[in-house]
């Protein structure tokens, strides 16, 4: 189950480069994680200052 970003997403970064499959991306209000890219490996959710990316 891929990763989603909640509304708790700070929109500082952190998240994007750790990402080894270019899944995440700047969103509207937030980043954004596209479901078909995300392989579940919560690279995202270990830089995340503010625990945003959760097993969606």
């Amino acid at each position: 189950m891929a990763y989603v970003i909640n509304d708790t997403c700070i929109s500082c970064g952190a998240c994007e480069p750790e990402c080894p499959t270019e899944a995440i991306s700047a969103g509207d209000s937030k980043y954004v994680i596209d479901a078909d890219k995300c392989i579940d490996c919560g690279a995202c959710a270990n830089a995340c200052p503010v625990d945003a990316p959760v097993e969606g």
